[in-house]
């Protein structure tokens, strides 16, 4: 389930970030795809925190019941590291730093300057999509014992 569900949770975001990010650069000014943005991220955070629980909470089952620990331990089992690593950022973004001071920056951030605003939370998504990527790839090798 942590493999599939951060498959679906990752293809949810490539599809909204592919598709947001065509449509925001057809908008005419930098304000107008700040807000776009704004209002496609807001309708969208209520999924993302969603998947992102389902997927923590059944990863942690799935290690607990299965008794998958030791895998932490060996090197060669470093997917393993990687699902916690991008569970605990979309977590930390998701229910910790967007809530607190994240949504506010990004407000503040672009009434100064919307086009380097948008540029940066852009490459944001795109490096975490490719990040969460290499990951959904590592664990199904890595379980099918192709990196071993």
């Amino acid at each position: 389930m942590p493999v599939a569900g951060t498959h679906a949770s990752i293809a949810g975001r490539g599809t909204e970030r592919g598709s947001k990010s065509r449509a925001v650069r057809r908008l005419k000014s930098p304000a107008e795809r700040v807000a776009f943005f704004e209002s496609v991220e807001r309708r969208f955070a209520w999924q993302a925190r969603g998947t992102t629980l389902l997927v923590g909470s059944t990863g942690f089952y799935l290690t607990h019941a299965w008794d998958l620990w030791q895998r932490f331990t060996n090197p060669a089992c470093w997917w393993m590291h990687a699902m916690v690593a991008v569970w605990a950022i979309f977590t930390v973004m998701l229910f910790i730093a967007e809530p607190l001071f994240l949504h506010r920056w990004f407000l503040a951030s672009a009434e100064r300057d919307p086009e380097r605003t948008f540029r940066r939370i852009e490459r944001l998504h795109w490096v975490l999509l490719a990040v969460s990527l290499v990951t959904v790839v590592g664990a199904v090798a890595g379980v099918h014992g192709w990196l071993v």
